[in-house]
C-alpha cells in the first residue's frame, strides 16, 4: 500500500513538472554543488553560484535549477552526496569539491556515471586526467606560485628557507614538487619539511611543532595550509613570540586570497607577514557591478562577518555555473535536447568565453595556470598590495602594472616587517645554546703577516688577534646588514684538525689562513676565497746573461761588424799606400807588409791619439776615420756597459720535470696540504723538505738543503715580497687551494660573508690591506744581490783566450822565420835580460832588497817606425 502511495505521488508530479515546462516551453537543466558551507571559501561559493544561475537564466531566459548540498569538508560525505545528487536529483554536473581527497572521490563516481565533475581543487594531477576524463579542474593552476615565492626570498638574500604545510593530500602534494624547483633554480635550500595535522587537529600538536621550530637557526617560514589551519598557526606563533624581529612569514595562495575575509582579531596575529595571491582584473564594469552585489547580499546573509568582498573563490565559482550553462545549451541561444555524459562534457571542454576572472579555455581538461601573482603585506586590519609578478616581467608596481619591472622586491613599495619597517630580517639566527656569540677557532699560523696571536696585558689576560685574515674577516662582518658577535678562539692543532672541530660543532667558525681543499669540504662549508688561490714554485734567481761568453759581440750586428772590418781594412790600405815611401819600415817582405797594414787598419780602433804621418793625404783619411773611430768605440763601449750592468734575474729553477727528473730536494710548508699535492698528484717522489716560516725557507736556499719550493699563492707574495731579490716565481701557477672562512656545512652565514667578501674586492679595500701586509715587508737581501750583480771574468775568458792564442802564435810564428837569422841572437839576448831583471826585481822586492841596474849595457834598444814607444821598469828601458 505505502509502494504504491508512492508510485502514485512521484506520477503526479512528473505529469505536473512536464506539464509546467510544457506550458513555459522551457527546459530545466540541473547541477549539483559540493561544499562546506561552513567555510568562508563555501560561503562564498555558495553565494556566487546562486548569482551565476540567476544572471544566467535571465539572459537565456533559461530554467538552470542548482542544488547545494553541504559536505562538511569530508571527502565520504562528498561521495554519498554525489551518488545521491547523480542518482536521485539527475544532475547533468557536479561544481565544488575544494579539496583533492573529495576531488577524487567524486571523480571516480562521475567517470563512472558520465558526469562532468569540475573541481575548485588546485592541484589535481596530470594523471588523474587519464583515470577519470569526466574529471575537470574549474580553477586555474596555482603551481608558479612557487616561482613567485621563490622570488621573493631570493630578493632579500635569504639562503634557507622551512615549509610548514597542512598534512593532507591536497596540500602536501600540491608545493613541495613545485616549491623544491623554484627554490633550487635561485640557489635557496629548503631547511625542513613541517607536516602540521589538520586544522581539528588538538591544539598542542602545533605548540610542540612550533617550539621546536624556534629552536632552529632558519627563521623563514613558507605557510601552505588552509585558512583555519593557518590562523591557529599564526595566534599560537604570536603567543610564543615567533611574529617578532628576524622572523619572517610567507603564505602561499590558498590563505592569503582570503586574507580579505579574515576578522581583525586574527589578522593581527599575522602581522608583518608576506603572501602571494591570484591576480584578477577588478575594474570591469561587469565585475564591479557583480561586487556591489555579492557584497550587499552576503553581508545580509551572513552578518557576523567582518568583510563582505568577494575573492578569488566567489569568481571561480561564477564562472564555473556559465560553464556549465553554455555548454548544456550546445553553444546555441535556444533549449537543446538531453546532452547529458560524453556530449556535454565535450562542449564544456570547447568552451570559450570572457569569466569575471579571465578568459574561459579549457587545455588537457585544466584552466590555465594563473601567470600574475599580486604581492601583498599584512598590515592593520586588512592588507597591503605591494606590487604584482609574473614570470616573464619579474616584480612590477600596483600601479600601471606592466609598465615598469623589476628583477628584485627591494624595488616595490616598502615592507612593513614584524616589529617594524627600519631592518630587513636576517632569517636565521644563532642556535640558542650559544649564547648568540659565535665560537671562531683561530689556528696558530707560521706566517705571522696572516695571522698573529700576541697575549693581552689586561686583567682579563686575552688574546690580541692581528693580521690579514682577521681584518679581512672584521671588515667584512661589518659590512653585513645585521650585528653578529663572536669571539676568537687560539688553536694549537693542525689545520685539517682545526677544520673538523667545525664538523664537531666546537667551533661556529674558523679564521685565518686556512686553505680550502676537496677533503675538508667533507668537514665544512668555505666562504669565497678572500686570496688569490694557486700553488705557486718559488727558486733563488740568476743572471740572464752570465753564462754567455761571446756576449762582447751583442753591442754590434753581424753586418754592423763585417762593415767595420771592411771600412778598417780599407783605411790601413789607404794609410799603409801613402805612407811606405816616407817610412822603410813599411816595406820589406809580403808578409811583414801584409801584418802592419792590419795593425794599422785595427790600431786607430783601440788607439785614438792616431801615429806620427807624413803625408797630408794619410792625415787627412786618419782624421776621418778617427771620429768615425770615436764615435763607434764609445758607442760599443756604452752598449756593452749596458749589457753587462743592467742585466735581467732568472729563475735558477725553471721547470717542474727538471727538479722531478734531476730529483732535487724541494721545500714546502709545514702542515699544509702541498706535500699531499706534491706526491699524489704531481708524482714527486724526490726529498721533500718541511718550512714553517719564510726564514726557514731562505735558510734553506742559502744552506742549498732545497732547490726550490712550492708555496701556496699568497704565502708565496709575503716571502718574495721579504726576499724580493733573491728569488722569484716560475713556471705555471698550479689552480688549487686559496685561503678562505670555514664554517658548518649548511650555515646561513657562508652566503652572506663570501658577499661582503666580493663587496670587499669590487671597492678595492681588499687589495688595500694586501698591499698594507705585503708593504710591512722589507727586503733583507741587498747584499746577495750586489755580489750576484758583479762583473765576472767568466764574461771575458774567450777574449783571454783568443789574446793569449793571438800572442803565442805569433810569437812561435816569429820565432820559425827569424831562426836563420843573425839577429835571433840578439833578440833572444835582450828578452833574457828584459826576464831576468824581472825575476831579479820580484825576488829582491820579497826580500825587501832594492835593485840596482847600472850597466849601461842591460838597456837594449830597438826601434820601429813610424812611432816609437817607450817601456821603463825601474831602470830597464826597452826602446
Amino acid at each position: 500500500m505505502g509502494t504504491l502511495r508512492f508510485l502514485l505521488c512521484a506520477f503526479v508530479s512528473l505529469v505536473f513538472l512536464f506539464s509546467s515546462k510544457a506550458k513555459s516551453g522551457v527546459k530545466e537543466d540541473v547541477i549539483g554543488a559540493i561544499i562546506d558551507t561552513s567555510s568562508r571559501v563555501g560561503k562564498e561559493e555558495s553565494l556566487a553560484m546562486e548569482m551565476a544561475v540567476e544572471d544566467f537564466n535571465n539572459h537565456f531566459n533559461h530554467t538552470l535549477h542548482l542544488i547545494v548540498k553541504d559536505c562538511q569538508s569530508q571527502p565520504l560525505q562528498a561521495a554519498l552526496i554525489a551518488v545521491d545528487l547523480i542518482e536521485t536529483e539527475r544532475v547533468k554536473a557536479i561544481l565544488g569539491p575544494n579539496s583533492w581527497e573529495e576531488a577524487k572521490l567524486v571523480a571516480e563516481i562521475g567517470s563512472r556515471t558520465q558526469t562532468p565533475v569540475l573541481s575548485f581543487d588546485e592541484t589535481t594531477p596530470n594523471w588523474a586526467i587519464d583515470k577519470w576524463p569526466f574529471l575537470i579542474q574549474a580553477s586555474s593552476d596555482q603551481s608558479i606560485q612557487m616561482k613567485a615565492i621563490a622570488a621573493i626570498v631570493q630578493s632579500w638574500k635569504w639562503r634557507e628557507v622551512t615549509l610548514l604545510y597542512e598534512d593532507v593530500d591536497s596540500y602536501a602534494n600540491g608545493v613541495f614538487p613545485y616549491l623544491s624547483d623554484a627554490l633550487y633554480a635561485v640557489d635557496v635550500m629548503i631547511a625542513e619539511l613541517v607536516a602540521f595535522p589538520p586544522a581539528n587537529s588538538p591544539s598542542p600538536l602545533l605548540f610542540d611543532a612550533l617550539m621546536n621550530l624556534r629552536e632552529r637557526q632558519c627563521r623563514v617560514f613558507i605557510l601552505h595550509s588552509s585558512l583555519e589551519l593557518a590562523l591557529k598557526i599564526f595566534e599560537t606563533a604570536k603567543k610564543m613570540e615567533m611574529m617578532e624581529k628576524d622572523f619572517v612569514w610567507i603564505v602561499t595562495h590558498s590563505i592569503s586570497s582570503m586574507v580579505h575575509s579574515i576578522d581583525h582579531v586574527n589578522i593581527s596575529y599575522m602581522q608583518g607577514g608576506l603572501g602571494v595571491k591570484s591576480f584578477f582584473s577588478n575594474s570591469g564594469d561587469y565585475y564591479k557591478l557583480f561586487y556591489k552585489r555579492f557584497s550587499k547580499r552576503f553581508q545580509a546573509r551572513h552578518p557576523h562577518e567582518e568583510n563582505h568582498e568577494p575573492g578569488i573563490f566567489a569568481v571561480q565559482a561564477y564562472d564555473a555555473v556559465w560553464t556549465v550553462g553554455l555548454a548544456s545549451m550546445g553553444g546555441s541561444g535556444s533549449i537543446s535536447t538531453d546532452m547529458r555524459g560524453q556530449h556535454l562534457l565535450e562542449k564544456i571542454l570547447e568552451s570559450d568565453f570572457n569569466g569575471l576572472t579571465s578568459q574561459i579555455q579549457f587545455i588537457n581538461h585544466k584552466l590555465p595556470a594563473t601567470k600574475i601573482f599580486g604581492v601583498i603585506n599584512i598590515v592593520g586590519r586588512s592588507y597591503r598590495e605591494l606590487g604584482f609578478w609574473s614570470e616573464n616581467m619579474g616584480f612590477m608596481e600596483p600601479v600601471e602594472m606592466g609598465a615598469k619591472n623589476f628583477s628584485s622586491m627591494e624595488n616595490l613599495e616598502l615592507v612593513i616587517w614584524p616589529k617594524g619597517p627600519k631592518t630587513t630580517p636576517k632569517g636565521w639566527t644563532l642556535p640558542s645554546s650559544s649564547n648568540a656569540t659565535l665560537r671562531i677557532g683561530v689556528p696558530t699560523s707560521t706566517f705571522k703577516q696572516f695571522v698573529t696571536v700576541e697575549k693581552d696585558n689586561s686583567p682579563s689576560q686575552g688574546n690580541n688577534y692581528t693580521g690579514y685574515a682577521i681584518e679581512v674577516f672584521k671588515a667584512a662582518i661589518d659590512y653585513l646588514p645585521y650585528p653578529l658577535p663572536y669571539e676568537f678562539v687560539n688553536f694549537t692543532g693542525t689545520y685539517d684538525d682545526l677544520v673538523q672541530k667545525v664538523y664537531l660543532k666546537e667551533f661556529d667558525a674558523i679564521v685565518g689562513d686556512v686553505a680550502i681543499t676537496s677533503k675538508r669540504y667533507k668537514w665544512a662549508e668555505f666562504s669565497h676565497p678572500y686570496t688569490e688561490p694557486g700553488l705557486v714554485l718559488v727558486s733563488p734567481v740568476q743572471l740572464q746573461t752570465s753564462h754567455k761568453a761571446w756576449l762582447f759581440m751583442r753591442p754590434f750586428t753581424i753586418t754592423m761588424w763585417l762593415l767595420t772590418g771592411i771600412i778598417n781594412v780599407f783605411n790601413g790600405f789607404v794609410v799603409w799606400l801613402i805612407e811606405r815611401n816616407h817610412c822603410p819600415e813599411l816595406k820589406g817582405p809580403l808578409v811583414n807588409q801584409i801584418g802592419t797594414l792590419l795593425w794599422l787598419a785595427f790600431n786607430t780602433l783601440f788607439s785614438l791619439h792616431g801615429e806620427k804621418l807624413h803625408s797630408n793625404l794619410s792625415r787627412m783619411a786618419m782624421v776621418v776615420w778617427l771620429f768615425v773611430a770615436l764615435v763607434m768605440t764609445r758607442s760599443y763601449t756604452a752598449t756593452l756597459t749596458s749589457m753587462l750592468t743592467l742585466q735581467k734575474f732568472e729563475a735558477t729553477v725553471k721547470d717542474v720535470e727538471v727538479l722531478k727528473a734531476t730529483k732535487a730536494p724541494v721545500g714546502f710548508g709545514k702542515g699544509s696540504y702541498v706535500k699531499g699535492y706534491l706526491t699524489d698528484v704531481m708524482g714527486f717522489d724526490s726529498y721533500l723538505m718541511q718550512c714553517k716560516t719564510p726564514e726557514e725557507y731562505e735558510q734553506a736556499f742559502r744552506n742549498q738543503s732545497i732547490k726550490a719550493a712550492f708555496m701556496e699563492a699568497p704565502l708565496a707574495k709575503v716571502f718574495l715580497a721579504k726576499y724580493c731579490k733573491g728569488y722569484t716565481q716560475s713556471g705555471p701557477s698550479f689552480k688549487v687551494g686559496g685561503f678562505g672562512y670555514a664554517f658548518p656545512r649548511g650555515s646561513q652565514l657562508v652566503p652572506d660573508i663570501s658577499e661582503e667578501i666580493l663587496k670587499l674586492s669590487e671597492q678595492g679595500i681588499l687589495r688595500g690591506l694586501e698591499n698594507g701586509m705585503i708593504a710591512s715587508e722589507t727586503c733583507v737581501d741587498e747584499d746577495l744581490i750586489k755580489d750576484r750583480s758583479s762583473l765576472s771574468p767568466n764574461s771575458f775568458w774567450v777574449l783571454f783566450t783568443i789574446s793569449v792564442g793571438s800572442s803565442t802564435m805569433a810569437l812561435i810564428i816569429y820565432v820559425i822565420h827569424k831562426l836563420n837569422s843573425k839577429e835571433l841572437m840578439v833578440e833572444c839576448l835582450t828578452i833574457w835580460v828584459f826576464i831576468s831583471a824581472v825575476i831579479k826585481h820580484r825576488w829582491h822586492q820579497r826580500r825587501q832588497l832594492p835593485i840596482k841596474v847600472s850597466d849601461p849595457e842591460m838597456r837594449p834598444k830597438a826601434e820601429i817606425c813610424p812611432s816609437r814607444s817607450t817601456f821603463a821598469i825601474q831602470g830597464l828601458e826597452m826602446h
